[in-house]
Formats: C-alpha cells, structure tokens, sequence
C-alpha cells in the first residue's frame, strides 16, 4: 500500500509517494502533525507553540469545537492546517456538536455522542455527509487553506458507509487524508486503502492507530524504527492551565506532547538518527494536486 500508479510513454509505471514527493524512492519523510487544534485555548496555544517553536509541520482544526474560530484567527503565514472532521465529543464535562444540528449525530447528554459505537448505531450516513463538508466549508470560509482531512477518533474510517463519505470529500476538495496502517482490510471488513488508492487520493504510507493521550513512547519507538517511506506521527500538544487540567488525567499526556515538541532536545536527535526528511500534509495536497 502507499504506492500509486501513473501512466507513463502507453506503460504503467509504479511511483512511490516519496518518489512524487521529489525524494529517493528508498528515503524517509516524516509528518508531525498536531490534532484537537480548536478543542480549548490550552490546545490553541500549544498546538502554535509546537508548529512556530517546535517541530511539528502541520495540524487539524477541530471545527465544530468551542475554540475553532480562536484558532483560525492564530493562523500564519504558510501554516499547515487540515480539518479535524469531528463526530465526537468525548469528554464527560465538555460538550460541542454538530454545525448541522443533525438529529442523528447528538448524543442525549447534549452535542455529539462521547463514543464511537453511539455514533455508529445511531448516525445517519447523509446527516454526516452534510455535517462533515460544512465543516470544510465553514473553514474555507474562515480563511483556512485547508491542506488535508483527519477524522477525529477515526470515526469515519472504518465504517464502509462513513468512509464512502470521507472519500467523497477528499476527492471533492482534492485533498489528502489520514488512513491508519496498523489496522488492516480484514480487521476493517473492507479494502480501505486500496479504495483510497483507486479514486486517487494521496495518504501517508504510515499511520500508528494509537489514540492513547502521550505521544512520547510511541513517538521514539517510530522514530527508531522508522522505515522508508512517508510516516505520520501525531501528537496532541496544550500548555498547562487550569482549564485543560480541568478535562481530568488526559491532560498530561497533552501538557506533555507541547514539551516533546518544543523543548525536548531528544526529538530532533532521534530525528537525525532516523535519516528522515521532514515534511508537511501541504506537500501530499501538491502531489495529489498535480495528479
């Protein structure tokens, strides 16, 4: 998986995406990317500290959140931001919901459902079809230069008849998206990469479905046995306020992934060790881009 085919001289020919991408077919890119952008001020903060002191090269803007229009306005320059597409609101004491009001897509307590099985029982595929491509939308309008789709919690991934829609937009907007490559087409029940693949939309070669908040271990062991190829690593960077303490024990791990990106030393040396390229999403949207 990851690789893509072209048409070249009436002959098929193979191309890597690290090959489109202008790199040694046997080379390694990496994108640290940021999620939750939008969920709170703590996450704004951090998430820019990370992109404008740090090393993280791109994040995803959580629109339908509290704190998405804030974070629009923070936006420099060529910052790299996606959209979050969001269908979740899984704290217990902190609650949005859909842009669309789709009755299908609230929970009883108020806005979104806090779990993915909630979601997938109760949410009209056409509901989400229209709540997600506002969300683009609504970006758009606010200036955002959106330079990929990452679904929150994988909600719309491994569901056939919600990745139908994830493929649709990305094809839409012409726009590369995030599909994990720990999880399998058999584990899925259906060939999501392969389908990806087909319509012709670009995605990392590599993507730990790891959710848990903290990125410090999974980041060096990926770091240490990176291989070729384009790897995501996602990271979830906040500063340390009262506000996101208030979210409960997650946080830490969040208060944790801003000083991995900014102030860890270790993270750039591991990132020489590993020979890796550092790159953006905006990068995949410019190979997509140009077919």
């Amino acid at each position: 998986m990851g690789r893509v085919r072209a048409v070249a001289s009436g002959a098929m020919a193979e191309a890597s995406l690290v090959e489109r991408l202008g790199l040694h077919r046997n080379a390694k890119a990496v994108i640290i990317s940021c999620d939750d952008l939008g969920s709170c001020h703590a996450a704004n903060v951090g998430v820019f500290d990370a992109l404008h002191h740090g090393l993280a090269t791109c994040a995803s803007l959580m629109v339908p959140a509290p704190w998405a229009r804030h974070a629009a306005l923070m936006i420099v320059g060529d910052d790299d931001i996606g959209v979050h597409l969001t269908l979740n609101a899984e704290h217990e004491a902190y609650r949005w919901g859909p842009l669309t009001h789709a009755p299908s897509l609230m929970s009883g307590e108020g806005g979104f459902p806090r779990g993915l099985d909630d979601l997938w029982e109760h949410a009209d595929p056409e509901e989400v079809r229209r709540e997600c491509r506002t969300q683009i939308e609504r970006a758009l309008a606010w200036g955002v230069d959106v330079t990929h789709l990452a679904p929150h919690l994988t909600a719309i991934t491994l569901r056939p008849e919600f990745f139908d829609v994830y493929l649709d937009l990305a094809v839409d907007f012409a726009l590369p998206i995030r599909l994990p490559s720990t999880v399998t087409a058999v584990q899925a029940g259906f060939p999501f990469r392969e389908l990806a693949v087909e319509a012709g939309v670009v995605f990392p070669d590599h993507f730990d479905h790891d959710w848990r908040p903290g990125s410090r271990e999974r980041l060096f062991a990926t770091l240490a046995a990176l291989p070729e190829g384009v790897t995501e690593i996602h990271v979830q960077p906040a500063i340390d306020t009262p506000e996101v303490r208030a979210l409960g024990s997650v946080s830490e791990g969040w208060i944790d992934d801003r000083r991995l990106m900014v102030e860890d030393a270790e993270v750039a040396d591991a990132l020489r060790r590993s020979g890796a390229t550092l790159i953006g999403y905006r990068d995949l949207r410019r190979v997509m881009r140009a077919g």
